[in-house]
């Protein structure tokens, strides 16, 4: 009756392999005349949520979480992880050959000061760090008598035989009754804003996005197409993306708007106008280290500061505030109709984690209009409840018995995106015969957050704190 077609219950992780990855690694560095090398959990964009062809840091130490660091060196790897995956990287890594370091004790930076040896030369590919990252990074590896080295092409490709291929979701237009201010209008609006600035390098996906009134599907849970852009103070934009996505509406729509170019095309273009003097703005969240020092070494000046799109996409208009209220009356809705089903299901002790995950999954499904989730949905039962971040698979699945079950979720619609519990997950206690509040969900906490309560005869209930995320599908 019920399935999941946004969410895999798979364990992916496999850390049976690191040792031998590790060596290969470091035998490839070798190679290089490098001593060690930097791993983030990022793409080009540093993407929360990265495609299948950038999870170098999960292939090569068996971690899946949404964040994290290696550092591997010669003699020792560490992985540097926050609080969310202090029990889960200890479960996922072969602790004889990856050593997890909590952030909340100490930085990379910190550790590299300490224990990077003299002489060392230590790699990096310079597109996967942002300009403040390596700085950090050089004055650590300076600070213990190294070097910090850029290394192109990425070391683990080159070792990474079965790597899967970059993704390649269709772009579509995102319809102005839901954007409710046209691509011209909003390019013209981030023209006017440079100040300074001759250009505006655009490398945030969600701002390309916005600011081209575009969707697309090459990461997961976030509609998005992995693009940059170009946009002048003065003359047309270049959106840089492969053209293969882009069937005939979409690129005709786009080409009114903008030059398409190839990604890679953008360096070369970038040094011309390195060549020519000019000033272009980098968003310092986002940019890849690599695109500052193409334009700087041609003769151009590199302002590193925030992307200005992202205040006028955080101001919504009329438009995207009805496609919110739209978004979470529907999704409302669905919540509703799962929790009265788990009233009567959690009590039999025959339902489990992932069975409650693809129930909510199709009751959102059902609403005719759900895109995707908005992260893989926490189903949580008994101790697993305490697990920050927690993420059912097939072998971690456990029956929803008497106690507290957690479910924290969010869908994926057109005109807005939810986060349902997400200030604090929705508790619920489950009796032998009802389904309760948990403990500490009382009124008093109802009235002091942006939440909404469902309450039933019958003894349903839960806090359902909603965050209202951007509208306009996840952008």
């Amino acid at each position: 009756m019920f399935e999941s077609l946004y969410q895999s219950f798979t364990e992916t992780a496999d850390a049976s392999q690191s040792a031998a990855r590790l060596a290969a690694l470091r035998a490839e560095l070798a190679k290089h005349a490098l001593d060690g090398f930097i791993v983030p959990r990022a793409d080009r964009h540093q993407n929360e949520n990265v495609p299948a062809s950038e999870e170098r840091l999960a292939w090569l130490t068996g971690f899946t979480g949404s964040a994290g660091l290696a550092i591997v060196l010669k003699d020792r790897a560490v992985l540097f992880v926050d609080g969310r995956y202090t029990i889960q990287v200890r479960e996922q890594v072969d602790l004889a050959v990856v050593e997890p370091i909590p952030l909340a004790t100490t930085s990379p930076e910190k550790w590299l000061e300490s224990h990077l040896p003299a002489g060392t030369r230590l790699g990096y590919e310079p597109w996967l760090h942002t300009p403040g990252q390596i700085e950090r990074y050089e004055k650590a590896a300076k600070a213990a008598g190294a070097e910090l080295v850029a290394a192109e092409p990425n070391p683990i490709d080159a070792i990474w035989s079965d790597r899967p291929a970059p993704p390649h979701g269709m772009v579509r237009r995102h319809p102005q009754k839901f954007a409710g201010e046209s691509a011209k209008k909003k390019l013209a609006r981030i023209a006017a804003a440079l100040g300074k600035a001759d250009a505006l390098l655009v490398s945030d996906p969600h701002a390309a996005a916005w600011a081209f009134n575009i969707r697309g599907a090459d990461v997961t849970y976030t509609p998005l197409p992995l693009a940059f852009a170009l946009i002048p103070r003065a003359g047309k934009p270049r959106l840089y993306i492969d053209a293969s996505k882009l069937q005939s509406e979409p690129r005709a729509y786009l080409e009114d708007l903008a030059e398409i170019a190839t990604p890679s095309a953008l360096e070369a273009d970038l040094a011309r106008l390195g060549a020519d003097a000019k000033r272009v703005l980098f968003d310092a969240a986002t940019v890849p280290v690599k695109l500052t020092r193409v334009l700087k070494e041609a003769g151009g000046t590199p302002d590193i500061g925030q992307d200005p799109i992202a205040l006028m996409k955080a101001r919504k208009n009329d438009a995207e505030l009805e496609g919110m209220r739209a978004a979470h009356r529907r999704d409302g809705v669905a919540i509703v109709r799962f929790l009265r089903w788990f009233s009567d299901e959690a009590p039999t002790g025959k339902l489990t984690e992932i069975g409650a995950a693809r129930a909510l999954e199709t009751f959102r499904r059902e609403t005719g209009k759900l895109k995707d989730l908005s992260f893989p949905t926490i189903s949580a039962a008994g101790p697993n409840s305490a697990i920050p971040h927690y993420r059912v698979t097939e072998a971690t699945n456990r029956r929803i018995r008497r106690g507290i079950f957690l479910i924290d979720s969010g869908g994926q619609y057109e005109d807005g995106t939810t986060v349902v519990a997400d200030f604090a997950e929705g508790r619920l206690w489950v009796n032998n015969n009802a389904v309760e509040a948990a403990a500490g969900f009382d009124r008093e906490e109802q009235s002091r957050s942006p939440a909404a309560a469902v309450d039933r005869p019958g003894g349903a209930f839960c806090r359902a704190a909603a965050k209202w995320r951007d509208a306009g599908g996840g952008i």
